[in-house]
């Protein structure tokens, strides 16, 4: 029997990749298990994939359609969503655009100030999911 899919729709991917994992990577592999899920997808709200969020500020053009058609596909096809994004969501409003467009429920692991969904690399391991979604940003 397959196991559902959970994915984290994140930013400022690191250079983990299928074959090597980092922290953020371990972490996320971690909150699925304890969920009871069998596998994860990873997601990049940007097309651009820069570890400094200064490169993606400064960059004219970060995303296009089919980043957002890639996110749509990936939402529709989990199990569960994860948004995951942290602070640097304000980068180019991209966040917002991106909770207002996905057609599924999403989830956070907690929230910053400002009312985006928290990275999950600092998240306690006990961290139980919230319903997440745009209406919760304080600068929408």
């Amino acid at each position: 029997m397959r196991k559902p899919t959970v994915a984290f729709i994140m930013l400022n991917p690191s250079t983990a990749n299928e074959n090597e994992d980092d922290p953020t990577l371990r972490r996320c592999i971690g909150f699925a298990k304890d969920w009871g899920y069998g596998s994860i997808e990873v997601v990049n709200l940007f097309d651009l994939c820069a570890t400094n969020p200064d490169n993606l500020q400064d960059h004219p053009n970060p995303v296009s359609d089919q980043n957002d058609e890639y996110l749509q596909k990936v939402a529709e096809t989990a199990e569960l969503v994860v948004a995951a994004w942290g602070a640097n969501g304000t980068l180019h409003n991209r966040g917002l655009e991106v909770a207002k467009k996905l057609d599924v429920d999403l989830y956070a692991l907690d929230t910053t100030k400002d009312g985006h969904p928290s990275h999950p690399l600092y998240q306690p391991t006990d961290t139980e999911l919230e319903s997440w979604n745009a209406e919760m940003l304080r600068d929408n």
